[in-house]
């Protein structure tokens, strides 16, 4: 019997104890949890906002995302802190603590934090843009998105390429904006008249190029080499049709030679062996010149 009475004091004491917090802290205890959670609604709402008027002012997407972001980030710590300020609760050494793991999490983490400063530095100094198409580290596509940690981009054949952010920074970029730059070129002998087959080329290109460029092709005599002439062309093409448009325009200079009965360069009995086409990624080698 006894025991059951000190059972049921003990309840009591309890009951009595958690009626008596309820009663004294209740209200504040809703009170902060409302406060935090229509604070949260603001806060994501004036994020949105800013970055849909950063939008309407024509400012870059990326760095809109970012800066709302950030707006964001810096209204929820603030919100923390004032919640916890409510609570009674001391925020100094929540702070340490906060130091502490930070710390920690950045040895652990160099990767992806170095991918974020990286990240930080390309929304900032923007070399390039989303859809900019850009060649960097060997590899070339149309920006599709730029987040901190990552680039995104698309191939011509519609591939999505991640690029961390830490291999972009410290690289040299090849940004041509929308528009990629076709470059080729060929030897004919010394006895064809050059200015002919220019403007047989010059022809024979601009009906392949039909888009929109920021100049007409460039064809004309790039270099000489050892009984020859070497013909440069040069024609900016849609960055997404890259190498569809350089297979056109090749066949198309091809085509034109051989209906008008210009030869190529040849040596004795072999053909001179021409120089290797670049990929995409810098100027072709021209042969040995004089």
């Amino acid at each position: 019997m006894d025991t059951v009475n000190d059972n049921i004091e003990t309840v009591s004491y309890w009951v009595e104890l958690a009626t008596e917090f309820a009663v004294k802290y209740g209200f504040q205890i809703l009170g902060a949890i409302v406060f935090l959670l229509f604070g949260l609604v603001v806060v994501n709402w004036l994020g949105n906002r800013l970055i849909a008027l950063m939008l309407r002012r024509n400012i870059d997407i990326t760095l809109s995302q970012f800066i709302g972001s950030a707006l964001k980030l810096a209204l929820v710590v603030l919100l923390i802190i004032i919640t916890l300020g409510n609570f009674g609760v001391s925020i100094a050494p929540l702070i340490a603590l906060a130091g502490a793991v930070t710390f920690g999490a950045t040895l652990a983490l160099q990767g992806p934090i170095s991918n974020f400063g990286a990240g930080v530095a390309i929304i900032l100094t923007r070399p390039f843009v989303v859809g900019n198409v850009i060649t960097v580290r060997g590899v070339s596509g149309v920006v599709n998105k730029i987040s901190l940690g990552m680039t995104f981009l698309t191939g011509e054949d519609g591939e999505q390429i991640a690029v961390p952010n830490k291999e972009i920074v410290g690289q040299v970029i090849v940004n041509s904006m929308e528009m990629r730059i076709v470059e080729s070129h060929f030897c004919i002998p010394a006895d064809e008249d050059p200015a002919r087959v220019v403007t047989l080329v010059q022809d024979a290109v601009a009906k392949i190029v039909t888009d929109k460029t920021p100049q007409p092709p460039q064809v004309g005599i790039q270099d000489f080499t050892y009984g020859g002439v070497v013909i440069g062309v040069r024609a900016w093409v849609p960055g997404l049709k890259y190498f569809e448009d350089r297979y056109n325009i090749n066949a198309a200079i091809y085509r034109t030679l051989k209906e008008n009965k210009i030869e190529l360069m040849k040596v004795a009995t072999g053909s001179l062996a021409l120089p290797q086409l670049n990929e995409g990624n810098g100027s072709a080698v021209p042969p040995p010149t004089l």
